[in-house]
């Protein structure tokens, strides 16, 4: 089930220049606010080299945007007007597919899975 979705995700996320873990870093942005490097990998269950480059592309893209954190090694990342403008957009197209792809499955059976799933997750991560 996961190469299908990501495949449909990705087709969609592409006519916006987007890609999932590019998708899943604005995201993070707009529902947590400002995340370092770390809390992104952390978030993303990868390395930090693999965040730090689909930063840059972000970046290069000019959706994101770095600003100084506590100190002067920690930088935190946000969303440029453009990001901003971009998240909403790209939020409708994913609204549109997930309400495609949970045809016939009911609010309560959503919660049931992803009450599995996080039990799942948990016990991945002990």
């Amino acid at each position: 089930m996961y190469r299908p979705f990501e495949n449909r995700l990705n087709t969609e996320l592409s006519k916006h220049q987007l890609y999932r873990a590019q998708w899943s870093i604005l995201y993070y942005i707009v529902n947590f606010g400002a995340p370092t490097l770390v809390e992104l990998s952390q978030y993303l269950g990868v390395e930090k080299p693999t965040v730090t480059r689909t930063i840059t592309k972000l970046e290069d893209l000019g959706y994101v945007e770095q600003m100084p954190g506590k100190d002067k090694r920690e930088k935190r990342m946000q969303l440029t007007s453009l990001g901003k403008q971009v998240y909403v957009n790209v939020r409708v197209a994913v609204n549109e597919f997930e309400q495609e792809i949970l045809k016939g499955v009911t609010e309560k059976e959503q919660l049931e899975v992803i009450r599995i799933m996080e039990t799942i997750r948990n016990n991945l991560t002990k």
